[in-house]
């Protein structure tokens, strides 16, 4: 029963894995990651690689330590390695989450900055006639701005309610998937 029970709670820290890094993916893709956004990604997927590594390797020598202790003792032990193991990826991984969004914010915000000025050099340089026009699309480009935001803060909070469970877990990826879609048609 304990190897069982250790077995799946290795397949689901792994499909967790997997799904937070394609998430990662996803965000980097439809945001159109900066090469710092890049590098904070990269760093944070080698750290938990590493840090995996590690683990895997303590994990092992304690394993060839308690091989003359008996079998209850052994199958302990892996359990909990296992758990600190589940525990210490559901951090990082947590952590990558909200560095991407802080990010993704953080572009957004600048992105909409940087429309706000090149808006005000066209208005300097056009006629009375043609300002007229760019304040209307001005009004259009505050409401995209305010829809944008508003889908991040729904990202965030979903972020934020997110559950160890593999069912919740892809539900969630599917709606976040979406929202991205609908953001990536917004900017364009």
């Amino acid at each position: 029963m304990m190897t069982m029970t250790t077995t799946r709670r290795r397949t689901t820290t792994i499909t967790m894995t997997m799904m937070m890094m394609m998430m990662t993916l996803m965000m980097m893709i439809t945001t159109m990651a900066t090469i710092t956004m890049l590098l904070v990604i990269v760093t944070i997927m080698l750290l938990l690689l590493l840090m995996t590594m590690l683990l895997l390797m303590m994990r092992w020598r304690r394993r060839s330590r308690t091989r003359t202790r008996t079998r209850a003792t052994t199958t302990k032990t892996t359990t909990t390695m296992m758990m600190m193991m589940m525990m210490m990826m559901m951090m990082t991984m947590m952590m990558t989450m909200m560095m991407t969004m802080m990010m993704t914010t953080m572009m957004m915000m600048m992105m909409m900055f940087d429309d706000d000025d090149d808006d005000d050099d066209d208005d300097d340089d056009d006629d009375d006639d043609d300002d007229d026009d760019d304040d209307d699309d001005d009004d259009d480009d505050d409401d995209d701005d305010d829809m944008m935001m508003m889908i991040m803060m729904m990202m965030m909070m979903m972020i934020m309610m997110m559950m160890t469970d593999e069912r919740t877990m892809l539900m969630l990826m599917m709606i976040t998937m979406k929202t991205m879609m609908l953001m990536k048609i917004t900017i364009l």
